[in-house]
């Protein structure tokens, strides 16, 4: 016997309440990333860029959370499209100071935000878990790779006329393949198809970061490494 409407509407009342509570938790911890920006920005020793890859890597981790509280996938994929309407604004205009600058030749923050949307929509009701592997290996891995690169960067090569360096690379192959361990560990255990699907993406992840004319590896690099991860369980 299906519920009454009476019914239908007193499970809305009690679910509305823990939806909002996760929603505050999301949006504390987002607070807190904004609130670190902020206070780099106000440090002359901070460049845009570090600010950049602490927004990068901090608001990745809210997939953890989302997770972790089994937030709605709808909830995900309408803050990925809001967000990207955003960020596409904001190349004209300046909404995101320190993110992005007006008139910035790279798609990064909008390809970000996309690819979000895109896993959620993808994964989130059967297996969120490919979701977090593809945000984690971008957030963690390319903000990582870039700032080792800068900072560290004393070997450069050249791919396709786009500059990057040995160090960057190799801390993008490590990075990718310690997240997407854990994640597969903590889903499956350690099995030997764990290690060898990490290690395969932690490669092709490198690779897709090696190309990223106009921020197009936030695109490449997480959709990658989730539907290649999706793909090599399903095979082995």
């Amino acid at each position: 016997m299906s519920d009454s409407p009476l019914d239908s509407f007193a499970d809305w009342i009690f679910e509305t309440p823990a939806l909002w509570l996760q929603l505050a938790i999301v949006s504390a911890w987002l607070g807190l990333v904004g609130l670190v920006a902020f206070g780099l920005s106000r440090w002359q020793g901070a460049d845009n860029e570090l600010i950049r890859k602490v927004v990068h890597i901090g608001a990745g981790n809210v997939i953890l959370l989302a997770w972790w509280l089994h937030i709605p996938g709808w909830v995900g994929i309408s803050a990925s499209i809001v967000f990207s309407a955003v960020t596409l604004l904001s190349y004209r205009l300046p909404i995101l100071p320190g993110i992005n600058s007006v008139g910035r030749k790279s798609l990064g923050t909008f390809f970000y935000a996309v690819s979000i949307g895109v896993l959620i929509f993808l994964f989130w009701e059967d297996h969120p878990y490919y979701a977090a592997i593809g945000i984690l290996v971008m957030t963690w891995g390319d903000g990582l790779a870039a700032l080792v690169g800068q900072r560290l960067g004393w070997h450069p090569y050249e791919l396709w006329g786009i500059k990057k360096s040995w160090e960057g690379s190799l801390t993008m192959a490590a990075v990718s393949y310690g997240v997407c361990s854990l994640i597969l560990l903590g889903v499956q255990g350690g099995q030997w198809q764990t290690w060898t699907i990490a290690f395969v993406i932690a490669v092709v992840a490198t690779l897709l970061e090696a190309f990223s004319r106009l921020g197009i590896d936030n695109l490449t690099v997480p959709l990658g490494s989730a539907l290649l991860a999706f793909w090599l369980n399903q095979l082995l």
